[in-house]
C-alpha cells in the first residue's frame, strides 16, 4: 500500500496526541469556530456501493444517452480514485464525510473489537473484564428483523417513509459496548474520533440529511451527535417477507432495488424542500444524499431473478443481473438529477457520485471461497498445543480481508498467529463449487502487531486496531458456503478503484482527471462547494487532506 506524505504526517501528529493521553478529547470537539456557509449552495452525495470505475466507464460507453453519461458529460470524472483500507462500508463512508482514514477516524470496520471497552450489557463496570465487540450493524437495532428497526410502524413496507428522522432511539443500548469510565453504552456517533461535513455544515447554519442502510449510520452525525437533521435509515438486513421476498433485502436483487427506492424517494422529497417523509416543508438541505446497495448485491449473488450475478468471463463486462442493476441505478440517478434541474437551485447544486467500496473478484475464474472458521479453529488449537490454557483469537472479521483481535495482545502472540497463517493451507471451492486448496490460509500478506500499527499509521497502543491484518490472495472470499461470488473489505484494486464524479449546475462539458486521488478528498471538496473552510474538519487538518483538484 502506497504511503503518502500527508498520511505520514498524520501518523506523527496522531502519535503526539496519543502521548498526551487525551487523543480522543483532542479530536472530538467541533471545528475552530463558527462559519457562515453560502446558503444558496447544496451538495448531493451519492454512494453506489460496489461500483467500480470500470463499471461506470462501461455503462457510459454503452449507454451514451444515459443519465450517468450526462452526469459525467457535465462534470469532472476522477478516473483514478481509491477508497480507504479496509474497503468496508463504514470506513469508506466515514472517509468521504470526514476526510480521514481509519487511523485518524478510529473506524476500521462496522464490526470490530475494542480492547478497552466493556461488553454490551455490562452494568457492574468495576469488576468487568475489558474487551468488547463493537457491532455497529443491524445487531445494534432494537429489532433487526424490522424494516423500521423496531419503531413499530403499521403498514410496512409501504409506510416506511414515516420512519423517524432521528433514529438514535431505535438503537438498543443493551447491544452497544460500554465505556468503563462512565459505565454507559457507547453510541456510534460517540465512537467517531473526528467531526463530519454534516457537523461543519450545521455549525455554518445549513440543514443536513442522509439516508443509509442501518440506524448505526448515525455515526455520521459525528461526536456532537447533532450533525444530521434528518437521518432516514431503514434496516436492509431485516425480514423482506413483508414485501413478498425470502430472506432479507440483500438476498434478492429485486428486493434490494425496492429497498433502495425508498431512499431515492426520501432524497426526491428533500430536493423539493421537504423532510424525507415528504410531509413537512424544511428547505433543501445544504448537504444530503444516500447510498445504493443494488449494484453490490448484484455483484455478490450467484443468481437472482433467474439471472447470473457478477461479471462475464472477461472480468470486465457486467453480467445480466449486474447490467440490470446498473440500469436501475441510472434510472434512479436520473430521477434525482431531473428533479434538481427542475428546481430553482439547479445551478446551485453540486452532485458527487462515488462508492464506499468496490468488490472482488470481478473475474469468475478467480473466485476462491474459503471457510475461515476452520482457519481460526486451527490457530486456536495450535496455540493451546503450544502450552496455553485458552484460545488465542478473541474476535475476527473476515470478508476478502482477515482481521484478528487476540486475547493476548503481545507481539509474540501476533507473530505466532502470523506464522501459523502463513504456513497452513485452507480448503475452499471455486465458482463451479469444486473443492480447492489455497496456500497460506488464502493470504498474500500478513501484518502482525506493530506492523499493523505501521500499516494504519497509528500507535501500537491503539485499542481498536487488529493484532493481525491479512491481505488476501486475489479472488479469496472468506465464506462458509456458496452464497456469494464477491466481497469487499480488502486492499486490492477491485476493492478500492471506485469512481468519483463531481458535477455542478454550472458545468457545461466533461473533464477528466487521471491523477491518483482518494475518496477522503470528497469531504474537503464538499466544504469548498459550500464556501466553507475545509480545515474546520479535524481529519483534514490531521492528514492534510486536499480537496479534489479542479479542472
Amino acid at each position: 500500500m502506497k504511503t503518502s506524505t500527508k498520511r505520514a504526517v498524520a501518523a506523527v501528529f496522531g502519535a503526539a496526541l496519543a502521548a498526551t493521553g487525551v487523543a480522543s478529547a483532542a479530536v472530538a470537539t467541533p471545528g475552530d469556530g463558527p462559519q457562515k456557509a453560502n446558503a444558496d449552495k447544496h451538495v448531493l452525495l451519492l454512494s453506489v456501493d460496489g461500483l467500480h470505475q470500470s463499471d461506470l466507464d462501461w455503462y457510459v460507453k454503452t449507454h451514451p444517452s444515459s443519465a450517468l453519461a450526462a452526469l459525467v458529460g457535465h462534470g469532472t470524472d476522477y478516473t483514478n480514485a481509491q477508497t480507504p483500507v479496509p474497503s468496508d462500508s463504514f470506513p469508506g463512508m466515514v472517509g468521504q464525510v470526514t476526510g480521514g482514514n481509519p487511523g485518524t477516524t478510529g473506524v476500521y470496520y462496522d464490526d470490530t473489537w475494542n480492547r478497552k471497552l466493556l461488553p454490551a450489557g455490562t452494568t457492574n463496570c468495576a469488576t468487568a473484564t475489558p474487551g468488547a465487540e463493537v457491532a455497529y450493524t443491524e445487531a445494534a437495532d432494537r429489532n433487526q428483523n424490522a424494516l423500521d428497526a423496531g419503531q413499530g410502524l403499521a403498514g410496512l413496507p409501504n409506510s416506511i417513509l414515516q420512519m423517524t428522522g432521528t433514529p438514535r432511539s431505535l438503537l438498543d443500548p443493551a447491544q452497544l459496548p460500554v465505556d468503563p469510565a462512565t459505565c454507559k453504552p457507547v453510541y456510534p456517533n460517540q465512537y467517531l474520533k473526528v467531526n463530519t461535513v454534516f457537523e461543519a455544515a450545521k455549525q455554518a447554519g445549513l440543514r443536513t440529511a442522509w439516508s443509509d442502510k442501518h440506524v448505526a449510520y448515525d455515526i455520521l452525525s459525528g461526536p456532537s451527535g447533532t450533525g444530521i437533521d434528518d437521518l432516514f435509515a431503514p434496516e436492509i438486513n431485516s425480514d423482506a417477507s413483508i414485501a413478498g421476498y425470502k430472506g432479507d433485502w440483500t438476498k434478492d436483487n429485486a428486493a434490494t432495488q425496492q429497498y433502495d427506492s425508498y431512499k431515492v424517494q426520501a432524497v426526491l422529497n428533500e430536493i423539493q424542500g421537504k423532510d424525507h417523509s415528504g410531509a413537512h416543508a424544511t428547505g433543501e438541505p445544504g448537504v444530503f444524499g444516500m447510498n445504493f446497495q443494488a449494484v453490490s448485491t448484484a455483484q455478490k449473488l450467484p443468481t437472482s431473478d433467474g439471472m447470473a450475478g457478477g461479471y462475464l468471463a472477461d472480468g470486465v463486462t457486467p453480467g445480466p443481473l449486474l447490467s440490470k442493476a446498473l440500469d436501475y441505478i441510472n434510472t434512479e440517478v436520473g430521477k434525482m438529477t431531473t428533479a434538481i434541474a427542475q428546481s430553482p437551485d439547479a445551478k446551485k447544486t453540486t452532485v458527487v457520485l462515488s462508492a464506499k467500496h468496490g468488490q472482488s473478484p470481478m473475474e469468475p475464474s478467480a473466485l476462491k471461497r474459503v471457510d475461515d472458521g476452520p482457519i481460526v479453529d486451527g490457530l486456536n488449537a495450535a496455540w493451546r498445543a503450544a502450552g496455553h490454557s485458552d484460545d488465542l483469537v478473541a474476535f475476527s472479521t473476515d470478508d476478502d480481508v482477515m482481521q484478528l483481535w487476540l486475547k493476548e495482545h503481545t507481539q509474540a502472540a501476533a507473530d505466532f498467529a502470523k506464522q501459523y497463517l502463513q504456513s497452513h493451507s485452507a480448503a475452499g471451492n471455486n465458482i463451479g463449487g469444486s473443492a480447492i486448496t489455497v496456500p497460506a490460509s488464502g493470504l498474500d500478506k500478513v501484518y502482525s502487531g506493530s506492523e499493523v500499527a505501521d500499516f494504519f499509521h497509528t500507535s501500537a497502543a491503539d485499542e481498536r486496531i487488529p493484532d493481525i491484518f491479512g491481505i488476501v490472495q486475489h479472488g479469496v472470499v472468506y465464506t462458509g458456503g456458496k452464497g456469494k461470488i464477491a466481497e469487499h473489505g480488502g486492499a486490492g484494486v477491485e476493492d478500492r478503484h471506485v469512481p468519483i464524479v463531481v458535477s455542478s449546475g454550472t458545468d457545461t462539458g466533461a473533464n477528466t482527471v487521471s491523477s491518483q486521488v482518494e475518496t477522503t478528498q470528497i469531504a474537503p471538496t464538499i466544504m469548498r462547494a459550500l464556501g466553507l473552510d475545509a480545515n474546520a474538519l479535524q481529519a483534514v487538518k490531521i492528514e492534510g487532506t486536499q480537496a479534489l483538484p479542479q479542472h
